[in-house]
């Protein structure tokens, strides 16, 4: 009896996984099958296969607009910006793990706030820094607003991976006459290699995807990024949707190429988060 229902609830769990993955998997499909249609073939069929496919999206893509070098810019954007959070996480989150001080506590408190509070309340702040400082219409302004968006969540996600190393492993470094920096480096970096992951994970896809502050902080068409420059698509009077949803798949797998990479890391990190209780 034990067996037949360890059977059942093995079936149920597969049973599960698989109309979750195909609740994923089938926007994808429809997106790439969209992407091969004219405008009255979507309108008309629009989940049927693509008869006959058009390529002229990609076409266009690739040698009409510019979109080499939105991309450029998206890339460049993003992974400057993830390497500034993961570094910038790493530091703060040692710190305030491993080292009794003060202000400790209400500094922690401070990057927690950071979730709470949406930052495109102080949009008009921050655009008026921006151009005090000669950043506006900057690569650079996105990447320094888009790391203080994701600072304060990897804090809030490193902060307890970095308490549960055990101090007795940064006490032997300190007796072999290791320095802080070493020891940062060569002890807890490489044991917090799930929760960095982690962290660059949560935070690619709202930068990748973020409209709002390259649309406040943008104007030139040499520093647009992908997701200002697919609105752009969208005329008054016609629009080619067979191009938006060909940006929109080229668009997506750079996202699954950065999860795949670092999947293994991350499912790690979330066992390992789930585990600490």
């Amino acid at each position: 009896m034990i067996a037949v229902h360890k059977w059942w609830a093995k079936l149920i769990s597969y049973i599960v996984m698989v109309l979750y993955a195909l609740l994923i998997i089938f926007p994808l499909y429809l997106m790439f099958v969209t992407s091969l249609k004219n405008n009255r073939q979507i309108f008309t069929k629009p989940f049927s296969l693509p008869g006959p496919i058009d390529y002229s999206g990609y076409i266009k893509l690739f040698t009409v607009s510019q979109y080499q070098i939105y991309f450029r810019n998206s890339i460049v954007v993003t992974l400057v910006t993830l390497g500034i959070i993961v570094l910038f996480t790493a530091l703060a989150s040692y710190a305030l793990a491993k080292y009794q001080f003060r202000s400790r506590v209400l500094i922690y408190v401070y990057f927690v706030a950071g979730l709470i509070i949406p930052i495109r309340l102080g949009t008009i702040g921050i655009l008026k820094t921006m151009i005090g400082l000669k950043l506006f219409d900057t690569s650079w302004s996105l990447i320094i607003v888009f790391a203080a968006m994701g600072i304060p969540l990897g804090v809030f996600i490193l902060y307890d991976f970095i308490r549960m190393i055990p101090e007795e492993l940064s006490n032997s470094a300190r007796i072999d006459g290791c320095s802080e920096h070493a020891i940062f480096r060569r002890i807890v970096m490489p044991l917090t290699k799930p929760a960095l992951a982690t962290v660059a994970i949560v935070n690619f896809i709202p930068v990748w995807n973020d409209f709002w502050f390259p649309l406040v902080l943008i104007r030139s068409n040499s520093v647009k990024t992908v997701p200002l420059a697919t609105a752009l698509l969208f005329g008054q009077f016609e629009t080619n949707f067979g191009m938006v949803f060909a940006v929109l798949s080229m668009a997506s797998i750079p996202v699954m190429l950065f999860y795949l990479f670092l999947s293994r890391y991350f499912i790690k990190g979330l066992t390992s988060g789930a585990m600490k209780g």
